[in-house]
């Protein structure tokens, strides 16, 4: 695979093409060069367009294909791995124009959107119908339905639901030629050719452009949900509380875990009544008809493990706290993020990793996850000077390198953009790595979609 160059090639043909949907101003330069990573744009990109239609990106893509130019591609921005980030000399695909929901499809429970669909938007859309949209990254007001899908986004309601790629029923890709192709059907079986759906679902950008997508969509659970939380008096015992939960009945449909840190960060950041635990805090909901007694059963075995302080409440203001976790964290100065998931059986022995890191490196860690799905965001205390995050970075990797060990990843669900590129060899072998770059040259032999991340 050739690795595309970042000469100045000549726009004049994208201006023709697509008018005023082709920006060139240094404020739109600025706004679509960087996501909410810490990773940093190089240099200028050419221009940016603003695509209304999966012709604009056909134009695009066909135009960067000929020219060898790299394009980075961006929904929302609120990308945590540098996979939105612009080349010096590149093209930006911005998809945020296209953000219409074509069709709420009551009968077959499915959706038909555009990419640049805000993900609560259509959560919204579809309960008007009596459904959801399940898939529920923390950034859910934020993210777009096509960036998830992108990075085979996760959340808070995993536990219960999966993620993004299990709502994903058909895409409209346009490949770096400019040609567009259609995965996947509407039907719920379907035997037909190569399943070449879940291929572009977290592929982040690099073998194609999602232009369209057909999701499903589930019932609205009966009654009111219960949110539960319960205090623990050490992490280990919090983590042993989940193992306890994800192994039996009833399920919750969320479960999260929140370290002390984190707690009190939040509360700092945006006051709200969150309960402040010794160690660590269990956030969890329950849905249905029986949710009132799940929370009780639940809640029960978490007291059963020690926890000191438990609650049950109608609503959803404790995880409303959740959400708001990430800038809390940012704004507290741990602002160098890990993104790994491990087995849940794993998840106790990787949180006392995690605490034996901190304490070894001198360095603080806070400790945030989906704990339900073993998905962990340890958060590493530190400045804004070049040294120290390279000293924080260095936890990162003792602390991926720890998630690998317990039979890991090295993303559970913000992909692996530019800042975990490095990473990748922890994850697979060389003839692993090759097979992948294989498919990703044969769509893309010149290397212009998002060369350098992802795979």
């Amino acid at each position: 695979m050739t690795t595309p160059h970042t000469a100045t090639a000549s726009v004049e043909p994208l201006r023709q093409r697509l008018g005023s949907r082709f920006l060139t101003s240094a404020e739109a330069l600025r706004d679509f060069s960087e996501d909410r990573s810490l990773a940093v744009a190089e240099g200028q990109p050419l221009g940016v367009v603003l695509a209304e239609s999966a012709d604009d990106v056909s134009v695009a893509l066909a135009w960067a294909n000929e020219t060898k130019t790299p394009v980075s591609v961006r929904g929302g921005g609120s990308g945590l791995s540098g996979g939105a980030v612009s080349y010096p000399g590149g093209l930006v695909v911005s998809l945020e124009a296209m953000n219409r929901v074509l069709d709420i499809d009551v009968e077959n429970r499915l959706a038909d959107v555009e990419p640049g669909v805000v993900t609560s938007d259509l959560d919204e859309r579809a309960r008007k119908h009596g459904l959801f949209f399940a898939p529920d990254p923390s950034s859910v007001h934020l993210s777009t339905v096509g960036g998830n899908i992108a990075t085979d986004a996760g959340g808070l309601r995993c536990i219960a639901h999966g993620t993004t790629a299990a709502s994903v029923a058909a895409l409209d890709v346009v490949l770096a030629d400019g040609s567009i192709i259609h995965t996947g059907a509407r039907t719920i079986k379907n035997a037909t050719g190569l399943n070449m759906t879940p291929l572009f679902v977290g592929s982040e950008g690099t073998l194609g452009v999602i232009t369209r997508a057909t999701v499903r969509l589930k019932p609205v659970p009966e009654g009111t949900p219960r949110t539960f939380c319960a205090s623990f008096d050490t992490v280990e015992a919090a983590g042993r509380a989940v193992t306890s939960i994800v192994s039996s009945n009833p399920r919750p449909e969320m479960l999260e875990l929140i370290d002390a840190i984190c707690a009190r960060l939040i509360e700092e950041f945006e006051p709200s009544g969150l309960p402040q635990p010794e160690a660590a805090l269990l956030l969890g909901q329950t849905v249905g008809p029986t949710a009132q007694r799940d929370a009780e059963i639940l809640v029960a075995a978490c007291e059963r493990m020690g926890a000191t302080v438990t609650r049950i409440q109608e609503g959803n203001d404790l995880l409303e706290a959740r959400r708001i976790a990430n800038g809390a964290l940012m704004a507290g100065r741990y602002a160098v993020h890990c993104d790994v998931g491990v087995p849940v059986g794993n998840l106790v022995e990787m949180m006392r990793g995690v605490q034996a890191i901190s304490e070894e490196a001198g360095r603080g860690v806070s400790i945030l996850a989906h704990a339900g799905d073993g998905n962990l965001h340890p958060a590493v205390e530190s400045d804004e000077t070049p040294e120290d995050r390279a000293a924080a970075e260095k936890v990162v990797d003792r602390i991926t390198e720890l998630a690998i060990s317990l039979g890991g990843v090295i993303t559970g669900e913000h992909g692996i953009g530019s800042l975990k590129y490095r990473e990748l060899p922890l994850q697979f072998d060389e003839p692993t790595l090759r097979a992948q770059r294989a498919l990703k040259a044969a769509l893309d032999p010149h290397g212009i979609l998002t060369p350098g991340r992802g795979i």
